[in-house]
Order: C-alpha cells, then structure tokens, then sequence
C-alpha cells in the first residue's frame, strides 16, 4: 500500500522547507504472496486423468499382471520347464488347472512365468520410445527455424522405418537375443507417432499467455519446460505411452509367434508357437486359449486406460460421461431416446381454470 507525503528539504540556515513533490511510502499488507506452482502439484493435478472409471478399471488388470510377474516364482506351481512324463497332454485337472502340453509341462505355470517377459518387453519398450518422443517432440515444437525442421525431418524418417524386418536383422545377429535388446529396438523404431503428437501440442503452447509470462520473467529454458510445460502435456504422454506399450506386446508376441524370438525367451507368444508346431489347434485347447485370453484381457486393460485418458482429454466426451454419470444417479435411463425433464403437474396444483374464468365472467 503506498500513501503520497510532502518531502521536505533543508535550507542552508537549517529550517526544513516544503517542496511540494510528494514521496512514495509503501507499507507491507498481511496478504503474503501466492505459493509458487512447483513440479510435483503441478504433476499432481495432471495425473487427475486417472480418476475415472475406465482407468481404475484397467489399472487395477494392469497390476494383477505386473504382480504376477513379480511374484512369478511364487505363485506358480510348477518350474515353466519341469514336465510331468506321466501326464502328457492332459486337459485341466485338479493337479494341472490349465492341462499340460506335449512334453508334459504345466500350461498355467508357462502363463505365469511368461507374463515377465511381456510386461519387461512392453514397459520398456514403452519407457525408452516415450523418453525419445518427450526429447525430440517438445524441443521441435518450442524451438523455431531449421532446428525445429530439422527434428520433424527426422522423426518422418523413423516413421517410415518398419519395425518387425528390422528387429529379424537384429535378432538374426544374435544367437540367443536378450529380452532388453529385443525392446530397445521396439523403442527405437516406436517412438515417432508420439514425438509428431507433443510437437504440435507444444507448438500451440508455447504461444500461450502463461509460456509467454514465463519467458518475459527470465525463466530458464529447461523450468519452462519441465514445469510449464510437461504437465500440460501429461495426458498426450500417458496416452502414447499406453499405445507403446499395447504396440510392443503386439509385436512381441507377433515374433515370438512366427518364430524370430528363440523359444528359450518364455512368453505368451512362445506359447502360440509350441501349440502350432505340435498340431494343438484346434484340439488340445488348453494349451493355446490361456494364451490368447491373456493377450486380449492385457489389451482391454490397456484401452480401457486409453479410454479414460481420452474422456479427460476430450471436454464432448467428458462431459458426456458426466452427464450420464448423473441420469444414472437420478434413475433416468441413459439410453433412452427421449428423457422427461419436468415431472407433471398434480391436479391439486394445477391451477383451477374454471372457476377463475368464472369470477371473470361476472365481474
């Protein structure tokens, strides 16, 4: 608060005189000054994407793979390689729940011990291709001129690169090709379409009036990214890495199916690949159906978190889902082609028309 005074001035015998300018004297308020955004509230509000149905539902599918992973040796009843020379193809029983395979080995300790290799490929995968996505598409999309070109130029190059054929190089130069080298090519050849999506969102950003605030304020480059910048990013990120992920367990499987990956790697898709080879289909169900049920309900997980990422994303979509969030707590059917919106009125209120025009009548 700033209150205007007289300034006085000193003559030389001593006696203070008036010189009309007024001064400027600031007194401190008790307000205080607003908390400064940091990294992690700001990280924390853009996570709020997770919150919906649909995402704590494929979380939730999601963790019980991750946890079956983890705790694999501990929950499986049988080693993924032990065989049983007594029970060979043997359908579910009580000793082996999902039946055995030709060697005799147990179907559903294969399923457990072959969800690591799933879930180390697929997050990995994900982890290094959405790492490069951030670098490259956020840095084209706030840097101006050949820079910029030059990004988006090479992100078009690794769009056009194909995945799989690249991958059998690789694999074909390694006599037993580790899980971490099959998904840092996965990385690698899938982090383009996710670069592409944050440099156009950055590009509209960092037009922005708070982007623009910052920059006239003196932040540095790597603050205005990371915390301006990131967080309103964070559904885009999320959302490509879901779809690395779902792409990378695709792809995983895809090779271990046709027989790229060596059979040493357990995973789902080896599993494929030893039922076709010992004529399993369609017979010996067992042995191929856990398999595939698994894929699918990792790949409902994953969308379903796609699908709440997007409803956050998109204000039709979540305000469709409020609305009918709300019909539904009303007891109103969502489906219905016509809703009622005002209830009718009883005949104790209606108005009473007759007598009314009545009294006019004799007036």
């Amino acid at each position: 608060m700033s209150v205007p005074t007289q300034a006085d001035t000193t003559a030389p015998d001593g006696s203070a005189v008036a010189t009309g300018m007024p001064e400027t004297v600031t007194f401190r308020t008790g307000g205080g000054t607003p908390p400064r955004k940091t990294f992690w509230s700001q990280m924390a509000q853009a996570f709020a994407m997770f919150r919906n149905r649909k995402s704590i539902a494929g979380l939730i599918i999601l963790g019980v793979f991750v946890l079956v992973a983890i705790l694999a040796p501990l929950i499986a009843p049988y080693g993924a390689t032990q065989k049983d020379r007594t029970a060979l193809r043997q359908p579910p029983s009580l000793e082996h729940w999902l039946g055995t395979t030709h060697m005799g080995e147990d179907v559903l300790s294969q399923i457990i011990f072959g969800t690591r290799g799933v879930v180390v490929v697929g997050f990995l995968s994900a982890i290094i291709a959405t790492l490069i996505a951030i670098t490259i598409g956020v840095i084209a999309g706030y840097v101006r001129g050949w820079k910029s070109e030059s990004l988006s130029a090479l992100t078009n190059v690794f769009l056009v690169i194909p995945g799989i054929p690249l991958i059998i190089i690789v694999a074909s130069q390694f006599e037993n090709p580790p899980l971490i080298v099959i998904a840092a090519v996965l990385g690698l050849t899938g982090w383009a379409w996710g670069a592409r999506v944050l440099r156009a969102q950055t590009m509209s950003l960092r037009n922005r009036d708070f982007i623009q605030a910052a920059r006239a304020n003196g932040e540095p480059l790597r603050r205005i990214i990371t915390i301006e910048m990131l967080p309103n990013l964070m559904a885009l990120i999320a959302s490509s890495f879901v779809g690395t992920v779902t792409a990378a367990i695709l792809g995983l499987t895809t090779l271990a199916f046709i027989g790229v990956i060596p059979v040493s790697n357990l995973n789902w898709g080896t599993i494929l690949f030893w039922a076709q080879q010992n004529g399993a289909f369609p017979r010996l169900w067992w042995w191929y159906v856990p398999a595939g049920l698994c894929i699918a309900i990792i790949g409902v997980a994953l969308s379903l978190i796609n699908f709440g990422i997007d409803e956050y994303v998109n204000p039709r979509l979540r305000s469709a889902g409020e609305r009918a969030r709300a019909m539904k707590k009303k007891g109103l059917n969502v489906n219905d082609p016509v809703t009622a919106v005002r209830a009718p009125a009883s005949p104790s209120t209606a108005p009473d028309i007759t007598n009314k025009n009545a009294t006019n009548s004799k007036r």
